[in-house]
């Protein structure tokens, strides 16, 4: 914990300092919801194909990024609230113009109860 996972529009690859993005999250998710920086643990996900609305996905006119954020219960909706926003805000500053609309989200969720894990 945390868990983060980014879904993103293979089109900002070169646009996207995924690198300085994850660092400048972490120190955010340990600040604001007083994680440990060991355990800020997060992974990238391009897909190939975005589709929006009824445009061609040919065109590649458009990006998504989705911050998706899974924190262990017990942070009060401001505080989830306060790394959603940060992390919004993050990803104006870590993804750079292209010729693509970019539509970026974030949400920061509890872990469900049945959560484990491991280290090897």
């Amino acid at each position: 914990m945390p868990q983060i996972t980014i879904d993103y529009s293979d089109i900002v690859e070169n646009a996207f300092d995924r690198e300085g993005f994850a660092r400048a999250l972490h120190e955010a998710t340990v600040e604001i919801a007083a994680a440990k920086p060991e355990a800020c643990k997060t992974q990238f996900r391009p897909s190939a194909l975005t589709a929006y609305g009824y445009q061609d996905p040919a065109e590649h006119g458009h990006a998504v990024v989705h911050v998706t954020v899974g924190l262990l219960a017990g942070r009060s909706d401001a505080t989830k609230a306060k790394l959603t926003e940060t992390a919004l805000e993050l990803l104006r500053e870590h993804v750079g113009e292209g010729a693509f609309a970019l539509h970026a989200s974030a949400e920061v969720r509890d872990l469900d109860p049945s959560y484990r894990k491991f280290d090897r």
